[in-house]
């Protein structure tokens, strides 16, 4: 099974690339919803950090809240690591189910942290959604209604995107139309299918 990571800085258009793998026929595993799934109610790692954190990070209705956990874990680091060493391997776990269950020819591993988190190595291919740091600011400020400061903080704890660009076996260079994006996809969607197939042939 061929398996493509997909990653990209934010503001990148991630996400309107790998709505374009699917609208062709490709499964997409998202690693934020997996990330979402692990700590549902019901779920240990809910319970774990209720325990660790207090109750002050589950919000009425029984679930996760986000914002008070985040709040903790940027101003302590070590409460970060901590949580993360519960749920990466809940993370990573949910996600290599959700790839085997996949029937598509190949499947796309989406994720802002591919890179980072080492996700990677549950991909034979890395491709790198690439933008100009201008085009990310410009995108992230009129999407998500925040302040150039906060989307520059936000780049700067990203990996640097020429690191980026360097662990790629692909780049879409992302700083035109989205017919231009669509048309990029579509030549890497008939390649993938024909690796796909080769590597089905060798196994």
């Amino acid at each position: 099974m061929l398996v493509v990571g997909v990653t990209g800085g934010i503001g990148s258009g991630k996400t309107a690339a790998t709505d374009r793998f699917q609208a062709l026929g490709i499964k997409v595993v998202d690693a934020d919803l997996a990330s979402r799934v692990v700590v549902e109610p019901g779920r240990p790692a809910l319970q774990a950090i209720a325990a660790h954190f207090g109750p002050g990070v589950i919000s009425e209705d029984g679930s996760l809240n986000r914002r008070a956990l985040r709040e903790i874990v940027f101003a302590h680091p070590d409460e970060r690591k901590w949580l993360e060493r519960l749920t990466h391997p809940l993370i990573a776990q949910e996600i290599l189910q959700q790839i085997q269950s996949s029937t598509s020819p190949y499947t796309i591993l989406a994720s802002p942290l591919l890179l980072e988190s080492g996700q990677s190595r549950m991909a034979q291919r890395v491709l790198v959604i690439d933008v100009p740091e201008e085009v990310q600011i410009a995108r992230t400020t009129s999407r998500d209604n925040t302040d150039v400061a906060g989307v520059k903080a936000i780049i700067a704890a990203q990996m640097k995107r020429e690191d980026r660009v360097a662990k790629a076996d692909d780049v879409i260079v992302n700083d035109k139309s989205l017919e231009a994006l669509h048309d990029a996809v579509d030549r890497l969607h008939q390649q993938y299918l024909q690796l796909a197939r080769t590597l089905e042939q060798t196994s």
